[in-house]
């Protein structure tokens, strides 16, 4: 059997590094917001090339505190993709404000810039985009869109570390780039984090007053803060664990390459650009027939995941708060099928992935 992912697996080439990490911050007798924290922002911050980053509970965090931060009017509508994950539409409702769909992109998952102008409303004041499966938006049309209109641009890089666009990192083209570092991410801790990065110093200074119960100093107390910080293990761990990111990164995109060699024609896979450079978080492609062809995988020994099987427009809890018909993100969710791509894998196992593919011709090809 092929694991969709394994992380015991994906750790285990780090876990003397980790242990050592580990083991220094035990021992150091310092758990919350102290130099472990300190130095990951500073180096995370100098890998993405920003002056700030500061590091939250989550990646959901992350945005809300974000968005927060842009103190804008209240009940603001807020542009955001119809696939993406619920997320980034429930900061977006956290923050006070209204999330308007826009469709994304058939080939690429992402943001469509073309739709932006059919969603723009009298109350938009900002764009909150995400970088889908590691591959980046077309941020110079969606950051030049944002600045005609006035908008504020709140990225959300929960699946994109080190991913690049024109050589230019995300989280680097608008007013706050928001990390998750889940344990499944490419950059992931062992555990929830988070992370905002800017090069806006007052951004930053809000920022990091609300992560800490709106204070920078013991006592003092000038926001409305939450409790949400990124602790020293977390920290640790990641701190080693970016040390490797551009080493993951190299090993996914090989095993991205398998696939596009590999992969039989009668598969939609993911378009690739010269000038963007993918980081793989998921390698989605697309079938009409999805769930039978997940199903027959799974029977011959390949397990994949589905992201997302249900659009954020019919999930339940957004009843009253989004409206509308998305038929792009329908037929995204509806056909899209992620598969094994981790740090994990070998070039062996996904060359295993697509020999199974040739052998499912006669079954799938001509749907």
């Amino acid at each position: 059997m092929i694991e969709y992912e394994s992380l015991a697996r994906s750790n285990a080439e780090f876990m003397a590094e980790l242990e050592q990490a580990a083991t220094r911050v035990i021992r150091s007798g310092w758990y919350v917001l102290g130099d472990e924290v300190s130095a990951f922002e500073a180096e995370f911050a100098r890998y993405l090339g920003v002056k700030h980053c500061i590091g939250v509970g989550n990646g959901l965090d992350a945005l809300i505190l974000s968005i927060e931060a842009l103190d804008l009017p209240p009940g603001s509508d807020i542009l955001v993709a119809s696939n993406t994950y619920i997320a980034t539409i429930l900061a977006i409702v956290r923050a006070g404000h209204k999330p308007v769909l826009v469709e994304p992109d058939l080939e690429t998952f992402n943001m469509a810039p073309a739709c932006l102008p059919a969603a723009l409303t009298f109350n938009t004041r900002a764009i909150c985009v995400t970088h889908l499966f590691g591959k980046p938006c077309r941020m110079d049309a969606i950051g030049a869109f944002a600045r005609d209109h006035g908008l504020k641009l709140v990225e959300d890089c929960a699946q994109s570390h080190g991913a690049k666009l024109n050589g230019k990192m995300t989280g680097t083209f608008g007013d706050a780039g928001c990390f998750s570092f889940y344990p499944t991410k490419n950059l992931g801790a062992i555990g929830d984090a988070g992370a905002v990065v800017t090069n806006d110093d007052t951004l930053a200074d809000r920022l990091r007053h609300t992560r800490n119960y709106g204070s920078k100093l013991k006592y003092v107390n000038d926001y409305v803060g939450v409790n949400s910080r990124l602790d020293e293990m977390q920290a640790a761990l990641l701190r080693v664990k970016l040390r490797h990111l551009d080493g993951m990164t190299s090993h996914k995109r090989a095993l991205a390459e398998v696939y596009f060699a590999q992969l039989p024609d009668w598969i939609a896979k993911p378009m690739q650009r010269d000038d963007e450079y993918d980081v793989f978080h998921i390698f989605g492609i697309r079938h009409p027939q999805r769930d039978a062809l997940r199903a027959w995988l799974l029977e011959n020994g390949i397990k994949t995941e589905v992201h997302y099987p249900i659009p954020p427009r019919r999930q339940k809890a957004m009843t009253g708060i989004l409206s509308g018909s998305y038929p792009i993100a329908e037929e995204l969710h509806a056909t899209e099928l992620s598969l094994p791509i981790s740090v994990g894998h070998s070039e062996a196992d996904i060359r295993t992935v697509c020999a199974l593919f040739d052998k499912a011709t006669p079954r799938f090809a001509s749907a």
